[in-house]
């Protein structure tokens, strides 16, 4: 446990003579922010299950190293897995709602990031990844976004948790410069310290027609001690893994004319792990364990991103084009495919390389409409293509035939899959009067694999008085099976004590299902917001009927030519999410002292058929934050955090 560490920030900054203004206030002057009319999307942005988290917020509480230690200390926000197995346990991802990490939809300026995809999906539904809130250093981040309920689903597939939208700095019209560095000393030497230091140049190139930004960073985490968890006995559970992240972007931003831009972005990121010697909760061996005292990575991620958007303000409304491209390698050591070697690095530790490909195309216009009330119409349309290719995944070969038509060996098994998504919304901000918004939406999406999705959705805001609003919403929201659910050459085996109970000998092989339907989830909430001055609170109930989450079958599709028995990803059955969120900001001296808490309460968090939680989250978390402002230049703030008891699955279902 970390009880006491000390930080250290330094940041320089380096202004041009042509403006007094630091970088960090400079972003709201540019003059560039093009809003006419208030989109459906900005009014969702209001409603109880949306969190803002400032630059100031960030500046205040700088995270340690990835944007996810401070994304998880909004109303509703665990770091976890994807499952309650515990498994990948010190890998930890952006979990809202608790409605796991897949569901999290991650965005970069309001692009897809879809980097951790690359990472092969366990038989229990893990990914050995840390997530994509790491690509940005936080000293380039504006602000963020964290958006729970039902309105993320008009986002699709990926959002019916949430989403987290981090929005980086823009370009400016003067000259500006930083250069930042950052160091957190735990007070354990068993915990892994952090360094990190960037630099960022923004400023014009043909006065405020071509302006540019520019930053690189260079950060480090240690790795907890191989041994930090040795009293727990043979299943040594791994401390959480060190990371070493390397960051170079640039934008160039086009003004053509006072309503017209152009934006190009490119960027290239390597993110390498600093390995703790995780064994997965089975029994420790010496691979593991020298690896671990080396310090050694054993995976790393390339990734590349680049991004055309134009921006637009028209007589008849504004409109918004971009396409984009994301390329990720990810190179790692070869895992175990079978039994309790599942995930596990191999004796040979030879590293392969898997890359995920990304194409995406989206298209919005916004257009103020005068009929009967005041309404502002959008309407948009997208279209997304990933392409797979993981050799190490489909590597596992078997002395085997007729396992379901899949060749035993890999060789004849194709390490390649691919899925596309095009999709069509439309959305309404009604005010038919003042104080009341009406959101009604309905999006559209094609499947390549599993066909037409439709979700439908309506939020509505209702003032009752001068400080008090009540807020709710309803969405039905989808997730598209993943590329490993349906590939056709993602093999894995189990001698007998990863299969369903009711498989008492000759083993089980899991393959991938072609056939799947998109998992469902019926988001609601409702709340209660009270503002007067800076006082504010809020409560808000929500609940989250899902169904169809793809798991590993238990449905014998057949049977092998050596007795093994044949199953499959499917649909699973039915869960349910439900809880309360709570929130509260006292000024206790305004301007100077304030104090801000929120808390989150899990009413129920199971699936029906298993009484198992989806994913690892506590009963209840609080935080509470106390903010002292002494000067312009100088702050200190207090953090606490309270969690509840965590469930884990219950295993009796497999033998």
């Amino acid at each position: 446990m970390r009880v006491k560490k000390f930080i250290w920030l330094i940041t320089v900054v380096s202004t041009g003579v042509n403006s007094p203004l630091s970088a960090a206030e400079s972003t709201d002057d540019n003059g560039e922010t093009m809003v006419v009319e208030s989109t459906a999307e900005q009014v969702l942005k209001q409603q109880p299950g949306v969190s803002i988290i400032t630059r100031d917020d960030i500046q205040k509480n700088p995270p340690v190293n990835d944007l996810a230690d401070i994304i998880r200390k909004m109303p509703g926000v665990n770091l976890t897995g994807n499952s309650a197995s515990g498994t990948r346990g010190n890998n930890r991802q952006i979990d809202i709602r608790g409605m796991g990490p897949e569901n999290t939809l991650v965005l970069i300026d309001g692009v897809p990031v879809t980097s951790r995809n690359s990472v092969r999906y366990s038989w229990r539904g893990e990914r050995d990844t840390r997530g994509d809130t790491n690509w940005v250093p936080p000293e380039m981040v504006e602000r963020i976004e964290v958006i729970r309920g039902p309105a993320a689903a008009r986002y699709g597939s990926g959002a019916a948790g949430g989403v987290v939208n981090i929005i980086t700095k823009r370009p400016t019209n003067d000259w500006h410069g930083s250069l930042s560095l950052y160091t957190n000393q735990p007070e354990s030497s068993k915990e892994g310290d952090t360094r990190r230091g960037n630099f960022s140049l923004s400023g014009p190139l043909a006065g405020d027609t071509l302006t540019m930004r520019l930053y690189g960073n260079l950060n480090r985490t240690d790795a907890d001690s191989w041994d930090i968890n040795s009293s727990a006995g043979t299943k040594n559970a791994a401390g959480r893994e060190g990371v070493t992240n390397k960051d170079i972007n640039s934008v160039f931003s086009w003004k053509m004319t006072p309503q017209q831009i152009l934006d190009f972005e490119a960027g290239y990121s390597r993110q390498g792990n600093i390995y703790a010697g995780d064994t997965q909760n089975s029994t420790s061996n010496a691979v593991t364990k020298i690896l671990a005292q080396s310090g050694r990575e054993t995976n790393r991620l390339y990734r590349q991103n680049y991004g055309l958007t134009h921006n637009g303000i028209w007589d008849w409304g504004q409109s918004r084009l971009g396409f984009y491209y994301e390329k990720t390698d990810n190179t790692r050591m070869n895992e175990g495919l079978s039994g309790g070697g599942e995930g596990r690095i191999t004796n040979d530790q030879t590293f392969t390389t898997n890359r995920l490909t990304s194409y995406r195309t989206s298209g919005e216009v916004n257009v103020p409409v005068i009929w009967l009330f005041e309404q502002t119409l959008t309407v948009g349309a997208e279209w997304n293509r990933d392409e797979l290719n993981d050799p190490s995944s489909t590597s596992l070969t078997v002395k085997d035939s007729n396992i379901a038509g899949i060749p035993g060996s890999a060789a004849n098994r194709s390490s390649k899959n691919k899925s596309e998504i095009s999709a069509l919304y439309v959305e309404d901000n009604i005010e038919p009067m003042a104080g009341t918004n009406i959101i009604p939406g309905l999006r559209f999406d094609y499947l390549s694999e599993s066909g037409s999705n439709f979700s439908p959705s309506l939020n509505l805001s209702q003032e009752l008085g001068e400080y008090v609003k009540v807020k709710a919403g309803i969405a039905r929201a989808f997730k598209a099976p993943n590329l490993y659910q349906t590939s056709e050459g993602y093999l894995l085996y189990s001698k007998g004590n990863g299969c369903p109970k009711d498989i008492t000998s000759g083993g089980c092989y899991l393959v991938g299902n072609k056939n799947l339907d998109p998992e469902i989830s019926i988001n609601k909430e409702i709340g209660l917001e009270f503002t007067v001055d800076d006082y504010h609170a809020s409560v808000t109930y929500f609940r989250n009927d899902y169904q169809n989450k793809i798991v590993a079958g238990d449905q014998i599709i057949g049977r092998s030519a050596s007795g093994a028995y044949v199953l499959q990803w499917q649909n699973g059955g039915k869960a349910l999410i439900e809880g309360i969120e709570a929130s509260m900001a006292v000024p206790l001296m305004p301007d100077r002292l304030n104090w801000n808490t929120n808390a989150t309460y899990m009413i129920a968090s199971e699936q029906k058929d298993t009484g198992n939680p989806l994913s690892i989250i506590p009963k209840y978390t609080v935080n509470t934050f106390l903010d002292w402002t002494i000067t312009s230049a100088l702050s200190a703030n207090v953090n606490w955090t309270l969690y509840g008891k965590q469930k884990t699955a219950n295993t009796c279902g497999v033998a």
